[in-house]
């Protein structure tokens, strides 16, 4: 059965000083990908390449909404983020049953706040690089 969307959460930290994100619309999905290293030689059967894998890479993921300016919202803790340039702890969790959740750790590679227009709100952004391996996790099965 499908699930909506609506009640996704996106958490920084860990525990009960994880904080949620404020006025997010949307949040990108992890995509895990892999290289892979050529290993053919001049013995390979019928001509075709072989390969093994290699580095894995989680990609980023991309948050957007409305800009928050009360610290409620947490979104100006992105800034920080963005000038230390440390891993940090994540979230996402999903409103599903069993709940569904990506634990990873992230660094802040882009930060954004004031896309406007005449008839449009404050826009807020950021792009979170997924650095390690991240876990999906179901809980209350």
């Amino acid at each position: 059965m499908a699930n909506r969307a609506l009640g996704t959460t996106l958490k920084k930290g860990t525990g009960p000083t994880a904080k949620t994100i404020g006025g997010l619309t949307s949040i990108g999905g992890i995509e895990v990908t892999a290289d892979t290293i050529d290993v053919t030689t001049l013995a390979s059967a019928g001509g075709y390449r072989e390969f093994i894998g290699a580095f894995k890479d989680a990609g980023e993921v991309p948050i957007e909404g409305f800009f928050e300016a009360g610290s409620e919202a947490n979104q100006i803790d992105f800034q920080t983020s963005i000038d230390e340039g440390v891993a940090e702890d994540y979230e996402i969790t999903f409103p599903t049953t069993p709940i569904a959740s990506w634990k990873f750790k992230g660094v802040v590679t882009g930060f954004k706040v004031g896309d406007v227009d005449v008839d449009g709100t404050i826009g807020f952004g950021a792009t979170i690089k997924v650095s390690g391996k991240p876990t999906l996790s179901i809980t209350g099965a």
